[in-house]
């Protein structure tokens, strides 16, 4: 593919991959978010111990190759996005005093003369409830499982690249959330909405089940889950036709769960379909720059 740099990976390698430099790159500007807002941070010296560390163990991996290198170095993307989803639904509170949601709905009010989550109570089912979100929960296996599918088929140079672009894409939608900080329609609109989603068996479950895990966040705008999900299809070419036109079935579905979940304003997957549509024709320059003189691949 057009992407595919060089080389095999050369034993020892001690150079930085492209998606070792975005990341440390974010931790140095979380590094200046606590230092800036320290007094208005939970436990900020937690924070920053947190994230000194994990950016030393890059370093140190990168730096000292040992037997743990080549597998921490292609996976820890994974851990480390995660705990910093987690990191910003700490800093947007002491950073932003106010959010964006009502400037959101009014937006969606204007582009369709109603609010998009009311509307679609019409076409509202119990079946429809359960299948839309379990399609909304499965939204990270989905994003993981073509870094699987290509690692499991020794794909090392598209899998780096995948990682990188994955990275990239929950990253920058992160600063997102920083710049226009809002928590979705299912809260702003509530008193709006004429009757509650109910599905069949484990919608409920599904539904406590990801807000534990996501925390109260202000995670609308891009919206990440489309965004990703549309990174997600475009990989998935890599892997094989059969498997992209499984995730060109599955992207469209998981973009109307968004909204009709009550989750997103359609303002949200617009901007997050227009980041994802940027990363794609962005990246593969970006990573040849920031990869020039690293081989990708192998030992």
């Amino acid at each position: 593919m057009a992407f595919v740099l060089g080389p095999a990976r050369q034993p020892r390698d001690t150079r930085f991959w492209a998606v070792d430099k975005v990341i440390l790159g974010y931790f140095a500007f979380a590094v200046l978010v606590i230092l800036g807002w320290w007094s208005k941070l939970p436990d900020a010296r937690a924070l920053l111990g947190a994230n000194l560390i994990a950016g030393a163990l890059i370093v140190f991996e990168v730096k000292r190759p040992n037997p743990t290198s080549w597998v921490f170095r292609n996976w820890y993307p994974l851990p480390y996005v995660a705990s910093c989803y987690k990191e910003m639904a700490l800093f947007i509170p002491a950073v932003r005093k106010t959010d964006a949601d009502r400037w959101l709905a009014d937006l969606d009010y204007r582009i369709w003369g109603a609010n998009p989550t009311v509307w679609l109570e019409r076409v509202h089912t119990p079946a429809l409830t359960e299948f839309l979100q379990a399609v909304y929960t499965l939204f990270v296996p989905a994003v993981l499982l073509v870094a699987w599918l290509l690692w499991k088929k020794a794909l090392y140079r598209e899998f780096q690249f995948y990682a990188f672009l994955i990275a990239l894409g929950f990253l920058t939608s992160y600063i997102g959330y920083m710049f226009v900080p809002a928590r979705g329609p299912r809260f702003l609109l509530t008193s709006l909405q004429h009757i509650p989603l109910q599905g069949l068996w484990l919608f409920h479950w599904m539904q406590n089940t990801l807000d534990t895990l996501e925390s109260a966040h202000y995670d609308c705008f891009p919206s990440g889950h489309t965004e990703l999900t549309v990174l997600a299809c475009w990989g998935s070419r890599m892997v094989s036709k059969r498997l992209f036109r499984t995730y060109l079935a599955y992207t469209p579905c998981i973009i109307f769960a968004t909204v009709y979940l009550r989750y997103h304003y359609t303002v949200d997957l617009m901007a997050g379909a227009l980041l994802a549509g940027a990363l794609i024709l962005a990246t593969p320059v970006f990573y040849r720059k920031l990869s020039q003189g690293v081989g990708i691949g192998r030992d």
